[in-house]
């Protein structure tokens, strides 16, 4: 769902990633509390119509990321920027331009700032930790919504498919009223709302589509059916609003399809579509896809051989002559090493539920892979998978849990026990197997939406890194992950 467009001040005066603000937002808490001053500051995206031009820039950590409409610009008169629920919420709320389409941090903590924390991104039925919440006070305010404050996470409920085999029998949480085992409580990252045209399925466990026992390729009707069944939930659950009538659906989809993001401008590289470079969302927006496109598993429908080499956008600055050195040729030269990387770096994949656990093409299942970045991002010049493929890289696992996420212990039919921080796609299918399984995401305009994966476990780009680093024990040096690192930031 959408989220109301953002001030100048927090869209265009660039991300202020400050780990320590949480600290200062309780102080200034304690200062309103001390003063009890009155009233509150407007609610951000709140206000009336408008039009945003066409690729109109908006400062991140590491330059600009822009947003191409096909139809030319971006009118907030749609569905998608309206308030069409009860709770004052819109689509925008949550998922803003200058962050990509999804929202962060910093821009939160702006807003919780801005209104001392009743913005419409702080209702307790999802942004709070738990609904029960204490939300009478600015300071009961930032613990309510610590988890959207620090990490960009929203409260996501849901209960395990009927005739599952599995049980959750017990749920360790910090959150007081969230330990039901039969309605979890999930805290997820929103997705982007842009770059939907390369999506083989929506959400990150896939609950929007029909499901299905075996993976298939939806149809173009199936996948434009789930995108307006995923704005009926968001607006009936997030905005608490009725569902919405089917002019505003046909609109909010529409609007949603029309927009491709990307970064367009890197600090050290200067623009990224320059010089024989084809980075930025126009030359996105002219990408070709398909359901299976170059899928590594088979299911590509042209029966085309898989390539590694997913992206080839930097492909001319990886040679760029001394001659023609200037301020940007390092971070050029840097970027496409990156890319480099990415397409041909092998990697020993071992424990990937999915794909280690599951019979591939010749009917075996392997426990060791030979593969690369591209097998799990097979989109090309995108970085998702085109086939729907939830696997589980170990984000969710018990080990990795931190002291703000829940652990959910599971007692499967076959005698398992399992605890996972999120059971993922398991609650959609119903099957013990698919526990901790997730989508991969478009890899497009990364830099501006921090933190990464789906509960925020990387504050950045450099922590995504060195998570494969150690998870796939890849033995790249420190130059690779500078020019990798380089690279995503690029996208």
């Amino acid at each position: 769902m959408a989220q109301p467009k953002c001030n100048q001040k927090i869209c265009l005066l660039g991300v202020r990633i400050v780990r320590g603000r949480f600290l200062a937002l309780i102080a200034i808490a304690i200062g309103a509390i001390a003063l009890g001053f009155a009233g509150a500051h407007a609610s951000i995206g709140q206000s009336s119509s408008n039009i945003i031009p066409n690729l109109q820039p908006f400062r991140d950590p590491s330059g600009f990321v822009k947003t191409f409409s096909a139809a030319g610009s971006i009118d907030e008169s749609n569905p998608f920027f309206q308030d069409i629920g009860t709770n004052g919420r819109r689509c925008v709320t949550c998922h803003q331009a200058s962050d990509a389409w999804t929202v962060t941090p910093p821009h939160i903590q702006e807003r919780f700032e801005n209104t001392r924390g009743t913005d419409p991104i702080f209702r307790p039925v999802d942004g709070a930790t738990c609904p029960t919440d204490d939300v009478s006070t600015m300071a009961a305010r930032l613990g309510a919504y610590k988890l959207v404050l620090t990490k960009g996470l929203i409260r996501v409920g849901i209960s395990p498919r009927a005739g599952a085999d599995f049980v959750v029998t017990n749920v360790d949480t910090p959150y007081a009223g969230c330990n039901d085992t039969t309605n979890l409580s999930m805290y997820r990252r929103p997705l982007p709302t842009t770059n939907l045209g390369f999506l083989s399925t929506v959400m990150f466990d896939g609950r929007e589509f029909p499901f299905v026992g075996e993976p298939k390729p939806f149809t173009e009707a199936e996948i434009l059916a789930s995108f307006q069944q995923q704005a009926i939930d968001a607006t009936e659950i997030h905005a608490q609003g009725p569902q919405p009538t089917d002019s505003q659906l046909q609109q909010i989809v529409s609007f949603e399809t029309s927009i491709y993001t990307a970064q367009s401008f890197d600090d050290h590289a200067g623009p990224l579509h320059i010089d024989g470079a084809t980075g930025g969302p126009v030359a996105l927006s002219n990408v070709n896809f398909f359901l299976g496109i170059n899928d590594p598993l088979g299911n590509n429908p042209e029966n085309l051989p898989f390539t590694p080499a997913i992206f080839s956008l930097y492909q001319n600055w990886l040679n760029i002559p001394d001659r023609e050195y200037d301020e940007h040729t390092a971070a050029r030269r840097s970027i496409a090493r990156g890319e480099e990387i990415f397409n041909s770096f092998p990697i020993t994949i071992q424990g990937v539920g999915g794909l280690n656990d599951v019979p591939l093409q010749d009917g075996q299942i392997h426990p060791s892979i030979a593969g690369f970045c591209g097998t799990c991002h097979s989109t090309p010049n995108v970085g998702d998978h085109s086939f729907p493929a939830p696997l589980n890289i170990g984000i969710a696992d018990a080990s990795r849990r931190t002291p703000d996420l829940p652990l959910f212990t599971i007692l499967c039919n076959n005698g398992t026990t399992v605890q996972t921080t999120d059971p993922g796609r398991a609650l959609i299918s119903g099957h013990c197997s698919d526990i901790g399984k997730f989508k991969g995401p478009i890899l497009r305009g990364l830099a501006a939406r921090a933190p990464y994966f789906h509960n925020g476990m990387a504050a950045d780009l450099d922590e995504v890194v060195n998570f494969y680093q150690t998870r796939f024990n890849l033995g790249l040096t420190d130059q690779q992950e500078r020019d990798l690192v380089a690279f995503l930031k690029s996208l």
